[in-house]
């Protein structure tokens, strides 16, 4: 019995021991994979850090996620250019193709849509020194553009389509500045910078111009950019919100703005659209405090407009294609949410029609011949759109007599009300909070 218990703890302890070296086997060829692994991806990190260094493009691309801009022409006129001159002051990197050619500095260079270039393909530009790439053929407020990132030209049978691809907070910069005066106060311009990313980030989910690729133009259609030059303000207000969106429910969400507020917002009512739980961060709030209307002191707070009949009569006729002859009577024969006109009713000796939605029924009533007077007693001269679509009609013998408040489309964020809440101390996300209803900033 003793001799078998021997033997059986002997043939134990041999297999522990082979156990416990099939083991120790294992565990250093784990270790030597992972110090392998390990040593691939510094070499692989080493690699692409060296190919960042001289490659600007490709940097930009991880920096942060890049927005491509439809550049139009003067006057946010046209989108194909005729042709483009170009320039920068290090001088400029230009590939087509497989080819790569590079400029002195100051050296401009013209591309017309034939130009032999395009037959390799796209243009893409930026400039040597990393700089910013001056567009000498077109001009904006600020004088003649410049453009950080790369340029992508494209040939058309129109015209040359000019594309700037850049990072999106670097394109905030240039959008801050020429959305909302440098000169506001700090969390006024910190709450338009949340506003304009978040407004790219819904825009960035796809392209407005699949055909070039492009997610927005550099106009009012979208945001203004790079009609004015940053400013130190706007690039602080860039920068001490970085990254930082709206969100609802989770949600990223398109934040609009306009320049003036009647003492109340409206909801996407006013544009036609149906409200729902999606869209419910837009609803029509009251912008005051317990001392009144933040803006009730600023001249487009209330406005006034007397319209002769005969002007307002040709105005309808051209504005909306229906001729109604001479006016007898105009009325707003729906309200929204805050008292924006929703519907409005035009009869004359001819016959009579409606007009729906604020931005319709501003152009019915918009166009040139008549003077709009501020609160303040300034005059100025009637534009294309009415200046809001929160007013009131009477007819006065042969004059229509409109009395509104605000100034743009009411929807979202007044940017002077954000201002006028900045000078009372209110931080950006009291003022985002205020004009988007239950909403995040993260």
């Amino acid at each position: 019995m003793k001799k078998n218990n021997r033997y059986r703890n002997n043939r134990y302890r041999k297999y522990r021991y082979l156990r416990y070296l099939l083991m120790l086997v294992i565990s250093l060829f784990v270790v030597g994979g992972l110090f392998s692994s390990f040593q691939n991806f510094e070499k692989k990190e080493y690699r692409k850090e060296k190919e960042l260094q001289k490659n600007p493009e490709a940097q930009m691309e991880i920096s942060n996620p890049n927005i491509r801009v439809l550049i139009m022409t003067d006057g946010y006129a046209e989108v194909a250019h005729p042709t483009v001159e170009i320039s920068a002051v290090n001088g400029l990197v230009i590939t087509h193709g497989e080819e790569t050619e590079e400029t002195e500095g100051m050296q401009s260079v013209i591309f017309a849509p034939d130009d032999p270039r395009f037959q390799s393909g796209n243009v893409r530009i930026y400039a040597r020194d990393g700089g910013e790439i001056t567009l000498q053929s077109i001009e904006r407020g600020c004088g003649t553009p410049s453009y950080a990132g790369i340029l992508e030209l494209r040939t058309t049978a129109e015209g040359v389509i000019v594309i700037n691809e850049l990072p999106v907070e670097t394109y905030l910069c240039k959008v801050v500045p020429s959305e909302m005066p440098a000169s506001y106060e700090l969390e006024a311009l910190k709450a338009q910078a949340v506003c304009a990313r978040s407004y790219a980030y819904q825009q960035m989910q796809d392209y407005a111009y699949p055909e070039y690729e492009a997610h927005v133009n550099d106009s009012t259609d979208y945001q203004v950019y790079g009609n004015s030059l940053p400013q130190n303000t706007t690039n602080q207000a860039v920068e001490e919100t970085k990254g930082q969106v709206v969100r609802y429910q989770g949600q990223i969400v398109t934040t609009y703005y306009y320049s003036t507020s009647c003492g109340k917002t409206t909801n996407l009512e006013a544009w036609g659209t149906e409200c729902n739980e999606q869209n419910a961060y837009l609803q029509s709030v009251e912008v005051k405090d317990s001392e009144g209307d933040y803006e009730q002191g600023l001249p487009w707070y209330r406005w006034e407009a007397d319209i002769p009949v005969e002007t307002l009569s040709n105005l309808i006729g051209i504005n909306t294609g229906k001729d109604i002859g001479a006016l007898q009577s105009l009325e707003v024969t729906k309200e929204g949410p805050g008292g924006v006109a929703l519907q409005i009713c035009a009869v004359g000796e001819k016959g009579q029609l409606t007009v729906e939605t604020e931005n319709k029924i501003r152009r019915a009533l918009g166009g040139s011949g008549y003077e709009i007077r501020k609160q303040d007693g300034t005059n100025v001269a009637s534009s294309s759109l009415l200046p809001s679509a929160f007013f009131t009609i009477q007819r006065e013998g042969d004059i229509f007599f409109i009395k509104g408040g605000g100034y743009g489309h009411g929807i979202g964020m007044s940017q002077n009300g954000a201002n006028e809440m900045a000078k009372k101390g209110k931080n950006y996300i009291d003022i985002l909070t205020l004009f988007f209803q239950g909403i995040t900033v993260e």
